[in-house]
C-alpha cells in the first residue's frame, strides 16, 4: 500500500514511474530500462533487499541517485554514494521532494 501511495505521488508530480513488487522484479527492470532516480525500500519481499538492488543498479549506472526508505533493517546500512535515506513513517510528498532534489543534483553542471 505504501508503494502505491508513493507511486501515485510521484506520478502526480509529473514523474514517469516504473515500480516492482519484489527485489527480483526490480533487478529485471535494470536490464530493460535505466531510471533517473531509484527509490527502494530496504526490506522487500523475496531474496533481494534494497541495498542489493542499489548496488546492482550502480554497477551498470554508477551515478544513479538512490532513495532508500526504511523503518528497520536487519543488516547494517550500506548506502551507495549520492543516495539519501528516508525514515519511516514518511509522507509520500517527502519522497517526491527527495527525488526532485536528487534529480536536480544529477543534472547540475560540475562545480
Amino acid at each position: 500500500m505504501i508503494r502505491e501511495l508513493v507511486v501515485d505521488a510521484l506520478r502526480e508530480a509529473g514523474y514517469h514511474v516504473i515500480h516492482a513488487g519484489t527485489g527480483e522484479e526490480a533487478l529485471a527492470w535494470r536490464r530493460r530500462r535505466v531510471a533517473d532516480v531509484l527509490v527502494t525500500d530496504v526490506r522487500l519481499p523475496g531474496q533481494v533487499d534494497g541495498w542489493q538492488i542499489a548496488e546492482r543498479y550502480r554497477e551498470q549506472y554508477p551515478n544513479l541517485p538512490v532513495v532508500y526508505a526504511t523503518g528497520f533493517s536487519p543488516v547494517p546500512p550500506r548506502p551507495v554514494p549520492g543516495s539519501r535515506i528516508v525514515r519511516k513513517p514518511f509522507l509520500p510528498e517527502e519522497i517526491v521532494r527527495v527525488v526532485k532534489e536528487l534529480g536536480e543534483l544529477k543534472d547540475a553542471p560540475p562545480v
